[in-house]
């Protein structure tokens, strides 16, 4: 079985190959107030789901975003189902009788100030997370700093896209990551979650999930990578390209999920 080995020194000549291959998308960055944020997330796991309604701060602002209430919520399917959102709390609206289906294509439709607001997002063929290592830091050996690197074989001839959210001790790292398989199509992969906003040590507990998202949203959270927004990996007061119509900020997501944890040797 043929490897695709992402070390640390190669990861940031491959990203930046594949930043060099695809469109540059220029964030618009404002640095006013009020405008809807909409996070909705679908996955495939049992149990509820989410779509949070709030408002965007001032860049320069705190991230507290102000809820939003009294919204209806639905999602349909493909299938002819429709699925009603409460609230609870205050600008979260969850269902818990819906659980994803690969291949289905879901529709959101959010009415809030009189205006309705819709978003189609297709879950994908799930990918297995094969494992999650902690490797030494080669830049700071001496210190015992661990990097962690994901491992899974990406399905030849199928164009996927990844979105890994990786915890330290419970705490969400700023950085986003997202990536397609233009690089390693059909290979066992070993890819390196490059951070730097925790370091990690052994005793560490990492929790690292994966999701298989379809090409809009690769689409969003690339754009977020690569200007170096994102923070926790949610919405930042920025204009990332969004699947929403009209266009808002923030996404609706379709997408796989699995989460590995590891106790940092």
């Amino acid at each position: 079985m043929k490897r695709a080995s992402i070390k640390y020194y190669l990861a940031a000549l491959i990203l930046t190959l594949g930043l060099s291959c695809q469109k540059v998308i220029d964030l618009n960055l404002r640095n006013n107030s009020g405008q809807l944020v909409i996070e909705g997330n679908i996955t495939n796991l049992p149990g509820s789901q989410y779509i949070t309604l709030s408002q965007n701060v001032a860049f320069t602002s705190t991230n507290t975003y102000p809820p939003v209430s009294g919204a209806t919520v639905t999602v349909s399917d493909t299938s002819g189902n429709t699925y009603h959102f409460t609230e609870g709390p205050a600008g979260t609206y969850s269902v818990s009788s819906l659980a994803g289906m690969t291949v289905n294509k879901y529709t959101m439709k959010v009415a809030t100030n009189g205006k309705t607001y819709t978003a189609t997002s297709t879950m994908p063929q799930a990918v297995a997370l094969d494992s999650v290592t902690a490797e030494n830091d080669l830049f700071n050996s001496g210190k015992n700093r661990k990097d962690i690197v994901v491992h899974f074989l990406d399905p030849p001839g199928i164009a996927n896209q990844y979105r890994f959210v990786l915890k330290v001790n419970g705490v969400q790292v700023n950085a986003v990551f997202a990536f397609d398989d233009d690089f390693f199509d059909g290979r066992y992969v070993n890819l390196e979650l490059l951070e730097n906003d925790i370091d990690i040590y052994p005793g560490d507990i990492v929790a690292v999930e994966m999701q298989c998202i379809d090409k809009p949203i690769y689409t969003y959270w690339f754009s977020l990578m690569q200007q170096g927004n994102g923070p926790g990996g949610g919405v930042s007061p920025s204009n990332p390209p969004t699947n929403i119509t009209p266009a808002t900020l923030g996404y609706f997501s379709a997408h796989t999920s699995q989460t590995l944890s590891i106790l940092v040797k």
